[in-house]
């Protein structure tokens, strides 16, 4: 999807979200033939005419200016991530003049790094915007063990939409898959020339009917802090905590803790993860062996 059809999707399906009550508008009782806020009813709101707005909404949104955009974001009741997003899409639209050039998506991570995850004492791991998991300590690796059992790179996306583990791994796995693709959206506006993304998204849209029917509804979503379960084939159903943290120097990977309340049953879970890991790593690399710590060693 080019740039401009992805504007005009996201701007009416937004639109289509707020009712005119929610915004002071009276309501008439009239019958309306679109869902949600009328184009003239942003535009008031915005404080931009309705030509214009209709011209932004579709898609010739390059140029607007930071206080244009912020009052959309009002008008349409925008959250801190979707206005982000729109204000990507801004960034990013097509100009007359070439295409700026772009650094490939990470891969893997620094040695260093690799040790600094080692000697967490709790589950990490790292994903770049494409979804793969490159890099994980033992008990990260441990914890994502089934996104691991998979040929070729481990991939979050692929796992949560193609494989048939992921509806018991994820106790929720509806809302995994929608958090799954409004994360891969607001990557796509950030960084609309990342081709393995692009070609991701047409993967998932060509192999996975739930992936079209989440994708559909243009939400955007960045992962920072929450709470989320697991159901773990080896350790049963696991609460946790978890925290992303962007890698300085490294654009586009996120390293991801998790983390549980001493004392509490998931804690309990989580020293059984923990002798389960290190079983299976004393089965996979007995001692004496030197294995360098990257996923394709699990």
């Amino acid at each position: 999807m080019s740039t401009k059809d992805e504007v005009r999707e996201f701007l009416v399906s937004r639109r289509a979200n707020v009712t005119p009550r929610q915004v002071g508008l009276p309501d008439l009782g009239e019958e309306r033939r679109v869902p949600g806020l009328r184009r003239e009813e942003v535009a008031l709101l915005a404080g931009v005419s309705l030509d214009y707005y209709t011209r932004l909404e579709r898609g010739n949104i390059r140029g607007a200016s930071e206080s244009v955009l912020n009052a959309i974001a009002r008008a349409l009741l925008l959250n801190d991530v979707e206005r982000e997003y729109l204000f990507d899409l801004a960034r990013t639209a097509p100009a007359a003049s070439r295409a700026p050039r772009r650094e490939p998506v990470p891969q893997r991570v620094r040695t260093s790094v690799q040790r600094v995850l080692d000697n967490m004492a709790v589950p990490a791991i790292v994903h770049n915007a494409n979804q793969d998991l490159v890099a994980a300590n033992l008990l990260g690796r441990a914890l994502y063990a089934p996104h691991f059992d998979t040929e070729g790179t481990p991939n979050i996306a692929r796992f949560v939409f193609l494989d048939p583990r992921a509806r018991d791994y994820y106790p929720d796995w509806p809302l995994a898959r929608r958090t799954t693709a409004a994360t891969m959206r607001l990557e796509a506006g950030r960084d609309p020339l990342n081709s393995e993304l692009t070609a991701l998204i047409g993967e998932l849209s060509t192999r996975s009917p739930q992936f079209r029917q989440d994708w559909a509804g243009h939400d955007v979503h960045e992962h920072r802090t929450g709470v989320k379960s697991f159901r773990h084939p080896e350790v049963g159903l696991i609460e946790v905590a978890f925290d992303v943290f962007d890698m300085p120097g490294e654009a586009g990977l996120h390293i991801v803790t998790y983390s549980v309340p001493p004392g509490t049953g998931s804690a309990d879970k989580f020293a059984l993860l923990a002798s389960w890991a290190a079983t299976r790593e004393a089965e996979h690399h007995p001692a004496g062996v030197t294995v360098e710590r990257t996923p394709a060693n699990d």
